[in-house]
């Protein structure tokens, strides 16, 4: 997937930027340079391969270090909301902001 000079001026349009004709061209090919590093990796066979948990698992065991999942800290829910303009059932209310 090359991109274009007419992709590079919609792109940088879109993200309000102004390039001159040597920065958009310097663009143009470091993008390039980037689309054509991810095709090599995409032309890559991988079936049959795989999944990594870790990187380093390929050589050697890890074992992750995972804590407990369980609550620690106590519900404070109600001296949370106490300085809340607004609380119904547990939640805040807010204003609507769209329409």
């Amino acid at each position: 997937m090359a991109l274009t000079p007419q992709d590079i001026g919609r792109i940088a349009n879109l993200a309000r930027l102004e390039l001159t004709p040597s920065e958009s061209e310097r663009m143009l090919t470091q993008l390039n340079g980037f689309f054509d590093i991810v095709e090599q990796m995409r032309a890559v066979d991988t079936s049959g391969v795989t999944p990594l948990a870790h990187p380093v698992a390929a050589i050697q065991d890890v074992q992750l270090r995972l804590r407990e999942d369980v609550a620690s800290e106590p519900n404070q829910r109600e001296a949370n909301q106490q300085s809340a303009p607004a609380v119904e059932r547990g939640l805040f209310l807010v204003p609507k902001v769209i329409e």
